[in-house]
């Protein structure tokens, strides 16, 4: 999910310079081809059709694109700033702010490690090569779920490489050829599938989430996005399972040893620390007000005064800055004058992420004012043919799933979810289920290392075959489009019909 992540290679090389002079001819073409539109959609066409460009080619840093996409605009008499603007002060931006706080101080204070150890050492996990994959994806996954995934299979990957080195020095284990490959490849794969639980486990979501409250007028509450998202996890999770246990394990092979190193790490770790317990109380809270809602809705009714209440006061974003005030609030050491989060910590979390979430929203909301989104949205509508929800949920999501093969996860759903709500529009279609199927598609591009810093994390160990990554990325990648498609279509009506005026 993070830019840093990301290693060069001739392929980026190429696609960043191709950027740079592809980005001012994208101008020139939709600045003349878009003349008809009216002055403002006319300008916003040339300045969105180089910001794509820009991100698609990460010629220059994604979030400075985003900057230089609404000043541009701006500067172009688009909408002045003050309105072109606004969006980065949506309350969604503050729940990227307080969760990635959240998240900071589970990594600062080791509480990622302990969680994986304490599974991977479960008894008997470590005794053959199948449970033990299946337990270092089931970390990577539930992880996933609540931290970046970049973030979560850059601090499983050396655990992943001291397992392998540990179990390749000894004599007698017999592992399949696959087997470390398919391992490391695993932390990737997992990371990606678990984002796509919660609200905050990867930012296309929330992108997806901020579009439809803006632009359709809907609410999806965290339990309500949980209620579809678990079970797409849960579905391809499995498939992920039974594809690398089937390639990559062997049933006659037994690691008895293994039990022993895994206890020896999870030793290591030592007693629960203050700032641990402190940062487990912070997160379980932030975690207890998000869900709650959802479930008072589901107990007493989603017309219900308490059930108002509490959407008014704790809306996901203030939630999430409660919880990261609260790492500031309890101590570690009163005497030294030490909270469980510090401020030189805090600002470490991915600030590029919340720019350019910003710019994507501003950009897009701009699309939707100066009419530059419907007039898109009829072009397209009568070039693909889409006459019903459930045609327009399936191209949205293959859309989605194709684009996120080639640039940034976020930039993918920026780009796409905007087009969906206005080809939905000018179909006369309800565009809340497409836009679900765009937004959980964008997260996924299992085929290439440039498809997610994930896959570049773990390609960079020099383990793992680009064939290999590709042979088992398009088997998810397909699955993952009938997987969405199908829970989206299943569950999404039952579960998004309450929440929506």
């Amino acid at each position: 999910m993070g830019e840093p992540w990301r290693i060069e290679t001739e392929f980026d090389l190429w696609r960043h310079r191709a950027g740079l002079l592809l980005a001012p001819l994208a101008f020139a073409v939709a600045w003349y081809a878009a003349e008809s539109l009216p002055p403002a959609a006319h300008r916003l066409a040339a300045v969105l059709a180089t910001v794509i460009v820009l991100w698609v080619s990460e010629a220059i840093p994604m979030a400075i694109t985003a900057f230089l996409g609404v000043a541009a605009a701006v500067v172009l008499g688009v909408a002045p700033a003050q309105e072109a603007f606004a969006p980065f002060a949506d309350p969604l931006i503050f729940l990227f702010i307080g969760t990635f706080m959240l998240a900071r101080a589970i990594a600062f204070h080791g509480l990622d490690r302990r969680f994986a150890f304490a599974i991977l050492s479960l008894r008997r996990v470590g005794e053959s090569p199948g449970r033990l994959l299946a337990a270092y994806a089931l970390v990577t996954c539930l992880l996933s779920m609540w931290i970046s995934n970049t973030a979560t299979t850059a601090m499983m990957f050396p655990i992943g490489i001291a397992l392998l080195s540990f179990i390749e020095s000894q004599p007698g284990i017999a592992l399949a050829p696959t087997f470390g490959t398919l391992l490391l490849l695993s932390n990737a794969f997992a990371a990606s599938i678990g984002g796509l639980g919660t609200p905050v486990g990867t930012p296309p979501n929330l992108i997806g989430i901020g579009f439809l409250r803006r632009e359709a007028a809907t609410e999806i509450s965290f339990f309500s996005w949980m209620a579809i998202g678990v079970p797409v996890v849960a579905l391809l999770f499995s498939l992920l399972v039974f594809d690398f246990w089937r390639s990559g394990t062997s049933r006659q092979t037994r690691m008895p040893d293994l039990g022993t190193l895994l206890a020896r790490e999870r030793q290591a770790l030592g007693p629960w620390t203050r700032g641990q317990r402190n940062t487990v109380f912070a997160f379980g809270l932030t975690i207890t007000l998000w869900v709650l809602p959802g479930l008072v809705s589901l107990v007493a009714g989603d017309q219900h005064p308490f059930y108002r209440q509490l959407v008014t006061m704790l809306p996901e974003g203030v939630v999430a800055l409660l919880g990261a005030g609260l790492l500031f609030l309890l101590p570690v050491n009163l005497r030294k004058h030490e909270f469980t989060l510090s401020w030189s910590e805090a600002v470490r979390i991915d600030w590029w992420i919340v720019f350019l979430y910003g710019g994507g929203i501003a950009l897009g909301t701009l699309s939707f004012k100066t009419g530059l989104a419907e007039a898109l949205g009829r072009g397209l509508t009568g070039l693909l043919g889409v006459e019903s929800d459930f045609s327009l949920l399936l191209l949205a999501t293959s859309i989605a799933v194709l684009l996120s093969e080639t640039t940034s996860n976020t930039a993918s759903a920026n780009m796409v979810v905007p087009v969906v709500i206005a080809i939905a529009r000018s179909a006369g279609l309800d565009p809340v289920l497409p836009v679900l199927g765009a937004t959980l598609g964008a997260s996924l591009g299992f085929m290439m290392p440039v498809s997610t810093p994930c896959n570049a994390i773990v390609y960079a160990s020099g383990r793992i075959p680009l064939r290999t990554m590709m042979r088992h990325g398009i088997l998810l990648d397909l699955a993952g489009v009938i997987v969405i498609v199908s829970m989206v279509t299943l569950i999404g009506p039952s579960v998004l019909g309450p929440t929506r005026p």
